[in-house]
């Protein structure tokens, strides 16, 4: 049977091996077996004979062999197939002794494999002389049967190849077989013939399955002997069918053997395994049949595929991520600069016309083009997100536009689609627009003005509907006269104009947000601080300090600040210099407008204020005596009135 295939159908296909003189002898028994079994008579010895049932092998030519003697052994040695032998029986050997001493008195035997010893008790029952040998060749064979003729032997009693040298020297040879052997060996290969079609059937579905998976695969039985193999996995191994079919796996490749999973009975999963030069992710699993172990299968994941579809997976995430988060409702402040600011984006987003966005780095310009987009008639509808200067030319080419197969080394099999494409009926935010090359400006001018894309390599456009809003922290009109920006580009982008105002120009909108910035922080940190309270002495540096990052710095700092009040239990508990190591920025003497204000003075009124004018309470806070304390405000003409306890206005506690 051809290795891992389907079985046959029909009578069974036997394959009967043999050489001239006993295929004369078994040709009755295989007219009798004509209804049974379709057979197929091959003459050949040895090496002919194993490369002639090879060939039967790996073309699935036959069920199973039949054969004796010498061709009987090297079959079985070199075949990954059934072989059913035709046994050479005393009463064969006896019957052929008995005709031979009607011809002579003395007779030589020459037998494959090794002599019989009991012959020399029949030699004395027959009254007969008999020479025994035994060969391993056909060589060997000539040599003890010229042995034999030399020593005046006239009757050689043997296989069909002694019959054969006999005959070719004069001399009579006798066939030590019988036809009741024979058809105990077809008997055997039929059943044989048998069993081999219901392990085929019993495996065709797995054969069927393993042979569509890219991974490669070998499946075992209980002795870790090779019952299915995929084509990657015999890529891998380098052998043929023929060689792999009921070899051990341990003994072709040890670093692959089942045998620890079949002892242990444990399945194991995602192993990495280093085999033929390559990285793989092994799975080891079992095969079981009415709950018993019956075998175990290897799986092998090549990890640059595991490594790309990881790729591929994070892609197609991101590609199905491309919503908008945040609306208007999103954006935190009151001051007239924000509501101003929030009055156009609410015009823009009632248009279809591209809107540019322009403002400092971290002023919130993605927040805003989100909200535009999820106010407008594209809501619901893709949003993407590229920032220009995040790429290198080539890469940035292909994320906007795309690829065709083969458009460039390394271009992704089947081709890509390109952000356009993706944000095709929704919106295509384009941030740092001022940072994209030259030739690519050009590309993205034509899509503009055309509203339609052309993939790398491609020979037709893509007609494309997306809204595109595009956002900078430069200067175009500086870059157009320097000629890093086209002027044509930059009329195409400024239809409608957002400008966005940076932080220290509404410092009135800090509590509002750094607030529920910090409190979520403190929560997450498992503290239960209230976060208006905990602020509250730092408030006013909040608002003087002058904020280059604007809002992207001041979540940074929010995060920092309620790392470090977390540790206290009570925000009275907190000095007032518990920031200072950990937000340095806020006490710089450059910190904002109100820098000449020196630090010291900053540290006593906001002790002041935490401890509601208690002065003791502030000392405290300070680390410092009460006499240090009323020392310094006399120094710093914080306050002159030498009263113990004055009356201070108290700090407010809830939001600013």
């Amino acid at each position: 049977m051809a290795p891992f295939s389907s079985p046959p159908t029909g009578l069974p296909r036997l394959c009967f091996v043999s050489y001239r003189h006993i295929r004369e002898l078994a040709m009755p028994v295989v007219a009798e077996y004509a209804q049974r079994a379709r057979i197929e008579v091959v003459d050949a010895t040895f090496g002919d004979a194993l490369a002639l049932a090879q060939d039967r092998v790996e073309r699935g030519m036959a069920d199973a062999f039949v054969s004796a003697g010498s061709n009987a052994a090297i079959l079985r040695a070199g075949l990954q197939a059934p072989v059913a032998t035709i046994h050479l029986g005393g009463f064969d050997l006896l019957q052929a002794l008995i005709q031979a001493r009607r011809i002579a008195d003395r007779v030589g035997v020459v037998m494959y494999g090794q002599t019989i010893p009991e012959l020399d008790d029949v030699k004395d029952l027959l009254n007969i002389g008999i020479s025994q040998h035994a060969y391993r060749t056909p060589d060997d064979a000539r040599l003890r049967f010229e042995t034999l003729r030399q020593e005046g032997y006239r009757v050689i009693v043997g296989s069909s190849l002694v019959v054969e040298l006999a005959e070719q020297a004069g001399l009579r040879g006798l066939l030590a077989y019988s036809l009741a052997s024979i058809r105990k060996g077809f008997d055997d290969a039929l059943e044989l013939a048998r069993v081999a079609r219901l392990e085929a059937g019993r495996y065709e579905q797995l054969h069927s399955v393993l042979h569509n998976l890219q991974e490669a695969v070998v499946a075992v039985d209980r002795e870790d002997r090779i019952i299915a193999i995929n084509p990657p996995m015999r890529q891998l191994l380098g052998k043929p069918d023929a060689l792999l079919r009921g070899r051990p796996l341990g003994e072709l490749e040890p670093a692959l053997s089942l045998r620890a999973t079949l002892a242990s009975g444990r399945q194991e999963r995602a192993i990495a395994l280093r085999f033929g030069q390559r990285d793989w992710v092994a799975d080891r699993t079992l095969i079981r049949e009415h709950g018993d172990i019956a075998g175990a299968a290897l799986t092998l994941h090549d990890a640059n595929v595991i490594q790309a579809a990881d790729a591929s997976l994070r892609i197609l995430q991101r590609r199905q991520q491309h919503t908008a988060r945040h609306t208007f409702a999103s954006l935190a402040g009151g001051s007239q600069a924000m509501r101003t600011a929030v009055a156009s984006a609410h015009r823009y987003a009632r248009t279809d016309l591209g809107v540019l966005i322009t403002g400092e780095s971290g002023v919130g310009k993605e927040l805003f083009a989100q909200a535009i987009h999820n106010e407008s008639r594209r809501a619901g509808r893709p949003f993407v997100a590229v920032n220009c200067a995040s790429f290198p030319e080539s890469l940035l080419e292909s994320e906007l536009f795309g690829h065709e197969e083969g458009a460039f080394t390394g271009s992704r099999r089947g081709g890509k689609c390109g952000l356009f494409e993706a944000a095709h009926t929704g919106t295509l935010f384009l941030d740092e627009i001022g940072d994209m090359p030259m030739p690519l400006q050009t590309r993205l001018l034509r899509v503009l003005q055309e509203r339609e894309v052309m993939r790398l390599g491609a020979t037709a456009p893509l007609p494309i509907d997306v809204r595109v809003v595009a956002a900078t922290h430069q200067p175009l009109e500086a870059l157009i006269e320097q000629g890093r920006f086209r002027r044509d580009l930059y009329y195409r982008l400024n239809i409608l104009r957002l400008a966005l105002p940076a932080l220290r120009e509404r410092r009135e909108d800090i509590p509002a947000l750094i607030l529920p910035m910090a409190d979520r922080c403190l929560k997450r940190l498992g503290s239960s601080l209230d976060a208006a309270v905990a602020l509250a002495p730092w408030m006013d540096a909040l608002r003087r300090y002058h904020w280059p990052g604007n809002v992207r710095e001041l979540e940074n700092l929010a995060e920092r600040i309620a790392v470090t009040l977390a540790q206290y239990a009570d925000a009275r508990d907190i000095p007032f210099d518990a920031l200072a190591h950990d937000c340095p920025e806020l006490f710089h003497a450059g910190a904002g407008p109100a820098a000449a204000e020196r630090p010291l003075a900053q540290r006593v009124r906001a002790a002041l204020a935490q401890a509601g004018g208690r002065r003791a309470e502030a000392a405290r806070l300070l680390g410092v005596s009460r006499s240090t304390l009323w020392r310094w405000l006399a120094e710093q003409e914080v306050g002159t009135d030498t009263a113990e306890e004055p009356r201070l206005p108290r700090p407010m506690t809830g939001p600013v």
